[in-house]
């Protein structure tokens, strides 16, 4: 079972934490994070792109000549896809890109993607993530005192506002909340910070 430190706002340890091996040691499942960021990637995908087919481009209602006697080829409409300016064979349509991925392997993911932190030593528990107030600039010292110099994915329980709100502004630093941590943000973000109420909230999520 992990053992992680728990430190105050100001980096102080306080105590240790036990973390269940289930969610915080399981296996490393490359293959199954791959999976899960293209599951989520494909669902985030607007899918908008489209293109016209010779039914829906503008004109062409007659046709350009008659049929015989011009030394010509033959034509029904200016707008056939063989003409500059005419409709597109097979082109893109709006679609939606996103495929059925299990829960479960979505979770597995996850668990993965956390263990992985743990093993690597870049994940942190703090007691609370609480600010008094809206300031970024706090929230820049905060992030200093904990010893962290790269980029951190901040997790809290829902409710904390100002958390959320004053992350938004530093480069490198995203809040999210523990109902919405997502396998892209785990493996984009080099240090996750968890709160104790947050962390227990994902250990039983995510238990097996």
């Amino acid at each position: 079972m992990p053992k992680v430190l728990v430190v105050t706002m100001e980096g102080k340890p306080v105590k240790d934490v036990d973390l269940p091996d289930a969610v915080f040691a399981s296996p490393i499942k490359r293959h199954l994070i791959q999976e899960a960021v293209t599951a989520y990637r494909s669902a985030g995908r607007a899918g908008t792109h489209a293109t016209k087919n010779r039914s829906e481009v503008r004109g062409g209602g007659r046709k350009p000549w008659r049929q015989k006697k011009t030394g010509r080829a033959r034509h029904g409409s200016i707008r056939s896809p063989l003409w500059k300016g005419g409709g597109t064979v097979f082109g893109p349509q709006p679609r939606d890109y996103a495929f059925p991925f299990p829960r479960k392997k979505r979770q597995g993911a996850l668990r993965s993607a956390l263990s992985a932190k743990v093993k690597d030593g870049k994940l942190m528990v703090v007691e609370s993530l609480a600010l008094a107030a809206l300031k970024t600039k706090e929230l820049v010292r905060l992030v200093a005192g904990l010893g962290i110099t790269g980029s951190a994915l901040l997790v809290d329980e829902p409710g904390n506002r100002h958390l959320e709100l004053s992350a938004r502004n530093i480069p490198r630093v995203k809040a999210t909340l523990s109902t919405e941590l997502n396998i892209v943000d785990l493996l984009a973000y080099e240090t996750v910070v968890l709160t104790e109420a947050a962390a227990g909230r994902v250990a039983e999520v995510l238990a097996p």
